[in-house]
């Protein structure tokens, strides 16, 4: 306790403040103390431009068929731009939409749009749908066409994550495929009815 009081004495009264609140104080210090707020304003100045550059985001925009090449093809160097081309008609579609708003809050670095499909592609069939592109440099780098390749009608907000990771738009904390246990009790099914299936194959053949 007395080593850690003994440390927060020795912190300057500016080192716990906001950049207003320095402003606010700053005819309580003396010379010596401006000059370390200056220099300690700066570097939270330069720290909090640089979390501002990287969270420019934080929300899935829509955007028109003419604004496409400006915000996907020509977006800024090494930028990932995940685009979802949408019908309101189709559920799976409002479905994508909610899930990528939470993701574009969660992953802010990354630019989240979407678009009705008909401004950007005429007589796109709703088979097509939902389509997700994922762009960086003006490159596809990954995509998702039609409800299974999205992940399916039931496709969960973890599930479109570990998809977006893959392809290298997110970084997510997710540590497996959330469709992982899933996948596995399918091909463990599968096994068992193919043993099953040999098992009275060969059962038939004996009483034969």
């Amino acid at each position: 306790m007395v080593l850690r009081l003994q440390k927060e004495a020795m912190v300057k009264p500016y080192e716990k403040m906001t950049l207003a609140q320095l402003k606010e104080a700053e005819d309580e210090f003396d010379e010596e103390d401006i000059k370390a707020i200056e220099t300690y304003r700066e570097k939270r100045l330069k720290e909090w431009q640089a979390l501002k550059k990287k969270q420019k985001f934080g929300e899935l925009r829509e955007i028109s068929g003419n604004q496409y090449v400006n915000e996907v093809t020509n977006a800024e160097k090494d930028l990932w731009v995940i685009i979802h081309l949408y019908r309101s008609s189709v559920p799976m579609c409002l479905l994508v939409n909610q899930h990528l708003s939470l993701l574009a809050r969660k992953f802010p670095e990354t630019k989240f749009l979407k678009a009705i499909v008909n401004s950007c592609i005429e007589h796109y069939h709703d088979n097509c749908l939902p389509t997700i592109f994922v762009y960086k440099n003006g490159q596809i780098e990954g995509k998702f066409i039609g409800i299974i390749e999205c992940g399916g009608i039931n496709l969960k907000l973890e599930e479109l994550e570990w998809k977006l990771s893959e392809v290298g738009a997110i970084q997510t904390d997710l540590e497996e495929n959330p469709k992982k246990g899933i996948a596995d009790m399918m091909v463990s099914s599968i096994r068992n009815i193919s043993i099953y299936d040999s098992d009275s194959s060969n059962s038939d053949n004996d009483a034969k």
